[in-house]
């Protein structure tokens, strides 16, 4: 069955060339430090459409987020990928960019101020319907989708792929508003058993809702193509698999189907 995903995965690659997705650098503001994301949308689809956050990696906002912007894109929606550094700060080491993402995830409610900034220009957009929002994460990023879950914020859905699990935040029982959907590499070290089974604990006293994917043998980084050539690089257990890849992308083609088809409903 991945074989059959992973062709689907290539066939939506080639949609989003021959679609007419439109994406362009943007600046907004979060206090006084000006963040800068890349906006991407379809111009050929006419009206208001769900709108998506992508956080990305913690290398920061380069080349690899704003492909899944345009990937979504080309699915229909409005995506905004994000910059949690300022700036449009990116690293090439991972001594950097564990400094960078280290001072996001130790200040919650830095990272909060920085996502809502992100969310409120993205709802701002002409093309935008505020009620069907969501957010999308990679590593660092999927952390950060998984925190503003646990904070409450008012997004239909977050996924996070291959993301740290631990928060800053314990939620309250009802406090997670958003579907939360996990995907992750079952031979990822930098997510333990330990880790996996304190988050179900977590969700469920919080009566979220929730669902947590393991992808078996799968390691860390498993949707980035570049993820092979920075593993050997850096000496780090990094791999892409594109089988993974694939199912894990339709899983969340899955999900926003229907929590944004109940948002049309209601």
């Amino acid at each position: 069955m991945y074989r059959v995903i992973a062709g689907s995965l290539l066939l939506v690659l080639s949609m989003t060339v021959n679609a007419a997705v439109s994406g362009k650098e943007v600046s907004y503001q979060a206090g006084a430090v000006t963040l800068k994301g890349y906006l991407a949308t379809d111009t050929a689809v006419q009206g208001k459409r769900p709108g998506i956050l992508v956080v990305h990696e913690w290398w920061g906002l380069n080349a690899y987020a704003r492909k899944r912007a345009d990937m979504l894109a080309a699915l229909g929606y409005t995506a905004l990928a994000i910059d949690m550094y300022g700036d449009g700060r990116t690293a090439e080491h991972p001594d950097d960019a564990g400094k960078f993402a280290g001072a996001i995830g130790k200040d919650p409610e830095l990272m909060k101020a920085r996502f809502m900034a992100a969310l409120e220009f993205l709802n701002r957009q002409p093309d935008v319907d505020a009620s069907r929002t969501a957010a999308i994460g990679y590593c660092f990023g999927g952390g950060v989708v998984l925190e503003m879950a646990r904070q409450g914020v008012d997004v239909n859905a977050v996924v996070s792929f291959h993301g740290s699990l631990g928060g800053n935040t314990t939620p309250e029982k009802g406090a997670v508003r958003a579907r939360v959907l996990v995907l992750n590499g079952g031979a990822d070290p930098f997510v333990t058993a330990e880790q996996i089974a304190a988050f179900r604990a977590e969700m469920d006293a919080a009566g979220a809702n929730y669902t947590f994917v393991n992808y078996p043998g799968v390691k860390h980084a498993f949707t980035n193509p570049e993820a092979d050539r920075l593993g050997e690089r850096f000496e780090l257990p990094l791999a892409y698999d594109a089988d993974a890849d694939a199912a894990s992308w339709q899983a969340m083609q899955d999900l926003f189907g229907e929590v944004f088809k109940e948002r049309t409903a209601d």
